[in-house]
């Protein structure tokens, strides 16, 4: 997959506000999908569809506590996000 192939990737992820508020929410603390649906005031199996989304694009990661799971964000990804939006934006520090 071409680089062009995988920014259009990372952006269709982040295209759904839903998605972001999630990014958002977990990037304060791991949640669970009920809480992230409270928050969000949407059902948990919106809430589910959309971390699924997440998931396959690696942005977060699944921790199960005993009979629940908690989603986190890998900030590393994030962190290789930014770079690439930066990058592509020819956003600088200096400016």
């Amino acid at each position: 997959m071409s680089n062009a192939d995988n920014m259009a990737r990372m952006f269709k992820v982040l295209s759904v506000g839903s998605r972001v508020r999630i990014v958002e929410l977990l990037k304060e603390r791991s949640l669970c999908v009920n809480a992230l649906a409270k928050a969000l005031d949407i059902t948990p199996a919106a809430v589910s569809q959309h971390l699924r989304v997440l998931r396959d694009a690696e942005v977060v990661l699944p921790e199960r506590r005993g009979y629940s799971v908690h989603y986190r964000v890998d900030r590393e990804v994030l962190a290789e996000w930014n770079t690439v939006v930066s990058t592509l934006l020819g956003v600088t520090n200096e400016e």
